[in-house]
């Protein structure tokens, strides 16, 4: 993985070093053996790769353009944190991945639960949150449960700092678990102590995706390999074809039968019905809504994977 130097970053930014090439911002570093702190964040007007390296070469009115981007200024307050908590090292997606390279694409992709695992601190940067407290209910504005990717980021690294839009703290995961737990639905322990060692059911893990939404229909698939131990290669155009190649590498690697929960009248709390939950090959994720109550290998075998309306 390649990650910031906080240092030249900030030194960069107050103007000390007056040009830094690529090695000097970024730096490539094993994720297994060195500390870094790492950014969970909704993204809007960012700063790409090839800006961050090529910032001190920029005529002067488009450095000031990028300056003054919400992107950059998220990259300098995220490197004072870092700093203020004493890590060298930070990586945020919008700027640490060379997406002109496919090949660097999937390999971040692919490894990217594993980056957010082994970072020693998360920041979970709220940018709608003008409070000094913790939203505590349930709303997409104000904690942005809805997006798929930022599921494996609550989930994965040990330790998730939660901040406002003016980088004021506003709580901890291990603290702020109850409410988290309330929001999301995903069990207390999955969030204070990730998935490991936990028989959880490819169900329940799918419902706790359900109503989260991604800009591009692939990554409702790519977001969640990591959470079920999967790598696939990245085919961007391919549209929901791409959970359906999620759900056979699941099928390869797990005996769980309640990947097969589509299909099934399930009962669900909230409704006064019994639902039927279907076409999960045709409708990503949505179809599990409502699966949080199946555990491993609860659903009957008979739903097998000739049954499955999908042609892989």
């Amino acid at each position: 993985m390649k990650v910031l130097n906080v240092e030249v970053v900030l030194n960069r930014e107050k103007n000390i070093q007056q040009a830094e090439s690529e090695q000097d911002i970024l730096k490539k570093l094993d994720d297994e053996t060195e500390g870094y702190a790492i950014l969970s964040h909704r993204w809007g007007v960012e700063v790409t790769y090839e800006e961050m390296i090529g910032f001190m070469t920029m005529e002067e009115r488009k450095r000031d353009e990028v300056r003054n981007r919400y992107g950059y200024q998220k990259i300098i307050k995220s490197c004072e944190q870092a700093k203020e908590d004493g890590y060298k090292w930070l990586w945020i997606d919008t700027c640490c991945i060379d997406k002109r390279s496919s090949a660097e694409l999937s390999e971040a992709i692919n490894a990217m639960y594993r980056w957010y695992q082994n970072a020693q601190v998360c920041y979970a940067y709220l940018n709608d949150v003008d409070k000094a407290v913790f939203p505590t209910e349930r709303d997409d504005s104000k904690f942005d449960q809805s997006n798929g990717w930022t599921l494996q980021e609550l989930i994965a690294p040990k330790q998730v700092k939660f901040f406002n839009k003016d980088w004021v703290p506003i709580g901890n995961k291990q603290h702020l678990a109850p409410v988290l737990t309330d929001i999301t639905e995903i069990p207390r322990n999955v969030l204070t102590g990730g998935l490991a060692g936990k028989r959880l059911s490819v169900a329940q893990i799918m419902s706790w995706a359900a109503e989260r939404k991604t800009e591009r229909v692939e990554d409702r698939a790519y977001s969640l390999m990591g959470l079920f131990g999967v790598n696939m290669p990245m085919l961007y155009g391919e549209g929901k074809n791409t959970f359906q190649r999620l759900q056979l590498e699941i099928i390869r690697i797990s005996g769980d039968h309640s990947i097969f929960a589509w299909g099934m009248a399930l009962w669900h709390p909230r409704m006064s019905c019994m639902a039927e939950v279907a076409w999960v090959c045709t409708q990503p994720t949505t179809s599990y809504v409502h699966c949080q109550q199946y555990g491993y290998s609860s659903v009957p075998a008979r739903h097998s994977l000739a049954r499955l309306p999908i042609s892989f």
